[in-house]
């Protein structure tokens, strides 16, 4: 593609570069994430000065060839070529657990266990931990829309405080606020998925910019209240980031505060959720004792499909109040979308994104950053929010706020609850081991 830099545009759109560089939409994103492309906002796009694309792509690296263009990582990331060294990993079988066991439907079952969840987004692993029988008393989140998703559902749980701050946590006020709320309460364990953007290598040091102090304001509050447990969820991208240098300083940098940490990779679809949605998964206590990943108990031959997710809402006509929101869709288009082939893109520089799900099998993964990811397999339409939250295994009570484009952001961004309830199951299992120790001293 050609384009005159004295045109009166002095922008060049996302897709307008891609096209250029003959990349993908995903890694041109990227690198405005990375703040590597100067970027401006017109209403809802994004668009890069012409002269700062032109600096860009004049020094462009070489090693962005090599980038995972199928992690959905807010950063780029480069392929590990070395061999990883086997994840040290404690297995503790929970699916009885899983299948007794719903404390968001029965609060009876809910147990004295505190956890506060930090970037917690609508709730999706607040959802699941309480699901395992934790309680939430306190949690961080920015977006307003989140919050106000958040205290809907949750003020349904009996005994919970609204102790739910809709501000930023790299405040000092803010994250003062928090440890003084719970300053009287036993804080088992503290939970996030920070943000992975901003880590970079300076000769042999790695550094974490003004973007990634989310990463060390988690750090900073967990050496303040330390909690018995610590989770982190995150991209499976973020293991190969800098060679693994970022997961290694992750390990030592809670190691330091008194911390053994276990890491390996979950899949959603392995635990009941109708998805593929593969995790890194640190798990870290303070209490001298093993740390326990839950043991998948499912396959390709019992997985959950969107089929199973997905069929009460074939003839189910639109309705607002429960998210089940259609998307305005012409005639052309629903020819356009009833030709996609099943696996396959309507558009070619999307790699996972506007894809035709196997209705015989778990969904791709469900993201936030389009406004159609999936597309129904039978009906010629895109699914709604409705039917991305239960792929993403959310209650079917469990209600989102906010306009349309606001609840697709928070259902694409959040923790299946199936996977979070199965590690609360986990980490509930370590914690019971060290309280039965204690009772036969």
């Amino acid at each position: 593609m050609q384009y005159n830099l004295a045109l009166d545009n002095p922008y060049l759109s996302i897709s307008e570069i891609a096209n250029i560089t003959n990349k993908s939409i995903k890694f041109i994103r990227r690198e405005v994430a990375l703040g590597k492309l100067e970027s401006t906002k017109k209403g809802n796009k994004t668009l890069i000065n012409k002269s700062s694309f032109e600096l860009w792509k004049n020094n462009i690296n070489t090693e962005y060839n090599e980038y995972i263009n199928t992690v959905d990582c807010r950063l780029s990331e480069y392929i590990n070529k070395s061999k990883r060294k086997a994840d040290i990993v404690n297995w503790v079988d929970i699916e009885n657990e899983i299948n007794n066991i719903d404390a968001w439907k029965d609060n009876s079952q809910i147990r004295d266990f505190n956890f506060i969840d930090l970037f917690t987004g609508a709730g999706g692993l607040s959802c699941g931990l309480t699901m395992a029988g934790m309680m939430p008393v306190g949690s961080i989140e920015i977006m307003p829309q989140a919050v106000e998703t958040y205290k809907y559902n949750f003020s349904k749980i009996k005994g919970f405080t609204d102790n739910v701050t809709n501000k930023d946590i790299r405040e000092t006020s803010v994250k003062n606020d928090l440890i003084n709320s719970v300053k009287d309460r036993h804080i088992h364990l503290i939970a996030g998925g920070f943000p992975c953007q901003g880590f970079s290598m300076a000769g042999n040091r790695i550094v974490t910019d003004s973007r990634n102090s989310l990463y060390l304001d988690m750090l900073e509050i967990v050496k303040r209240i330390k909690p018995d447990f610590v989770l982190m969820e995150n991209v499976e991208g973020l293991r190969s980031m800098l060679n693994g240098k970022i997961e290694e300083k992750i390990i030592n940098d809670y190691k330091n505060i008194g911390y053994n940490i276990n890491v390996t990779v979950l899949d959603s679809a392995d635990y009941g959720v109708p998805q593929f949605r593969r995790r890194v998964i640190f798990i870290g206590n303070r209490l001298g004792i093993k740390n326990f990943h839950p043991k998948p108990f499912l396959n390709e031959k019992s997985y959950k499909t969107v089929g199973d997710a997905l069929n009460k809402f074939l003839d189910m006509p639109e309705n607002k109040e429960i998210n089940h929101i259609f998307a305005k869709t012409s005639d052309s288009m629903k020819k356009r979308l009833e030709n996609v082939p099943i696996g396959k893109s309507l558009y070619g520089n999307y790699s996972d994104a506007w894809k035709k799900v196997d209705w015989n099998k778990p969904s791709c993964t469900v993201k936030e950053n389009h406004g159609g990811v999936n597309i129904h397999p039978i009906l010629n339409r895109v699914m709604t929010p409705r039917e991305l939250a239960k792929l993403q295994s959310f209650p079917d009570d469990f209600i989102f706020k906010g306009a349309k484009k606001w609840q697709l952001v928070q259902i694409g961004n959040a923790v299946p609850c199936l996977l979070g309830k199965a590690i609360g199951l986990a980490i509930l299992s370590s914690y019971d081991r060290k309280e039965k120790e204690k009772d036969n001293d």
